[in-house]
Order: C-alpha cells, then structure tokens, then sequence
C-alpha cells in the first residue's frame, strides 16, 4: 500500500505560481511512476504529468509544457508539481497518482488515469481575478 497525501493548492490570480506537494509513505517508489491528474467540474479527468521515480525522467500534457514541472525528492518521498503562468483553464481538483509495477518490469510513464494503483484525496487549484 501507498498512501498520498497532497497539498499546496489554494486561489491565485491568473499569471501566478503555486507548488504542489504530494507527500508519499508506505513502501519505497523505485518500480513506481508518479503522476499528477486533474479533473474540473463537469469533466473527465485529465492527465498533467508524470514521472519515473528512480530515474527522473517525465512526461507532460501539451496544456502542461512548459508552465508546469513535475519532480520529485527522494530523502522526503515527494513529489511535487510546480505551476507557472496559471490560467483559469486550469482550475480544478489536483491528484497525485502512484503506478506500481512488479521488479522484474519496466517502469513506463502513462497517461491513463486507469493504470494508476493509488490515489491522493486531491488539492484545489482555483485561478480567478
């Protein structure tokens, strides 16, 4: 099992920066990739960015490239997800998301929000003047 918690979402005005946290706990992440998704009112959920956690490497949405970055501290078990140049398209409710894969697996970075094994309780993000 592994628990997320997030954090830092909050009301900014458009053009501003907020930092997402998601603090992780219960087994280590090296066969995990870790993901943040979104979902706004009357929508589906949407992928944002993930990351290979051993490795580094990541992925974004084109809505995401470059405005956000997603890493991640290994001493802390966090991942975070840096925001700039908010707009108003992306307020929403922000979920970290852990993709567990066995050893002997290649850890693969995805977008579906159905590979995803665990789930945090969300953040709120809301860009209005």
């Amino acid at each position: 099992q592994v628990q997320l918690v997030e954090s830092g979402g909050g009301l900014v005005q458009p053009g501003g920066s907020l930092r997402l946290s998601c603090a992780t706990s219960g087994r280590a992440l090296s066969n995990y990739a870790m993901g943040w998704f979104r979902q706004a009112p009357g929508k589906e959920r949407e992928f944002v960015a993930v990351i290979r956690w051993s490795v580094g490497d990541t992925a974004y949405a084109d809505s995401a490239k470059g405005r956000f970055t997603i890493s991640r501290d290994h001493a802390k078990n966090t991942l975070y997800l840096q925001m700039n140049s908010l707009k108003p398209d992306d307020t929403a409710v922000y979920y970290c998301a852990a993709d567990q894969f066995l050893p002997w697996q290649t850890v693969i970075l995805t977008t579906d929000p159905t590979r995803y094994d665990y789930w945090g309780q969300g953040t709120q993000v809301t860009v209005s003047s």
